[in-house]
């Protein structure tokens, strides 16, 4: 019996920069997605590359030891990339990473002034690996800075002393990453927070907050 054909990892990361991009979450050539392989090198979205018109060649694949594979010299990796590195370091079981840009992500980010978010306590919440009753889950959130690497440390040091609730982060003004076990359970795990986000800027706009959500 022949082996079942390998499909390229690269296909599924089209396919949700696509779905991403019609939401409007990955807008022009924001965002970036990655899918780590059994070597452990990953690839990942190259910069300045539309992400409703993705193809292969619009990859970059980054391995453990640093070594960069382009397509052509004229591509680049996503200036996110270091994340992507440490996210994978902190949590091996972690396949795909995700990061988009939606207006909703932004807005809630400035909804406090600390490093982290309280989130309503919804039910689908089970679906980012949160099972508790009326959960008291909330997300970290990270300054930008034009410095990614300074964002990638202070992620490292940050996650390595407090483990996070949830496989999720929000760059302030700067939209949410996430990482997953798969590059279909990453698809979810966006779509699950960023209408966890829509909820609570439309909840804030009618004056209604649940517990754990402030008022200005």
């Amino acid at each position: 019996m022949n082996s079942p054909k390998l499909i390229d990892p690269r296909l599924e990361l089209i396919l949700a920069a696509r779905h991403f991009y019609q939401q409007g979450w990955m807008v022009g050539t924001a965002g970036n997605l990655s899918v780590r392989l059994p070597d452990d090198s990953f690839w990942i979205t190259a910069s300045g590359r539309s992400k409703g018109e993705l193809e292969l060649g619009d990859f970059v694949r980054i391995y453990a030891d640093g070594t960069v594979e382009k397509p052509s010299p004229d591509v680049k990796p996503s200036a996110q990339t270091v994340i992507h590195q440490a996210l994978y370091t902190l949590f091996p079981e972690a396949r795909s990473c995700y990061h988009v840009h939606s207006v909703e992500a932004n807005l809630v980010s400035r909804f406090v002034q600390g490093d982290t978010l309280p989130l309503p306590p919804f039910e689908m919440l089970k679906g980012l690996g949160i099972w508790q009753e009326n959960p008291d889950c909330a997300m970290s959130i990270f300054a930008n800075h034009s410095q990614v690497s300074c964002i990638a440390d202070e992620i490292k040091e940050r996650f390595t002393t407090i483990p996070p609730q949830l496989s999720a982060l929000l760059n302030r003004d700067h939209g949410v990453t996430i990482w997953a076990p798969s590059a279909k359970t990453a698809r979810n795990y966006i779509e699950l927070v960023e209408y966890i986000f829509r909820y609570m800027v439309a909840a804030r706009g009618t004056g209604f907050c649940r517990a754990g959500e402030e008022r200005e």
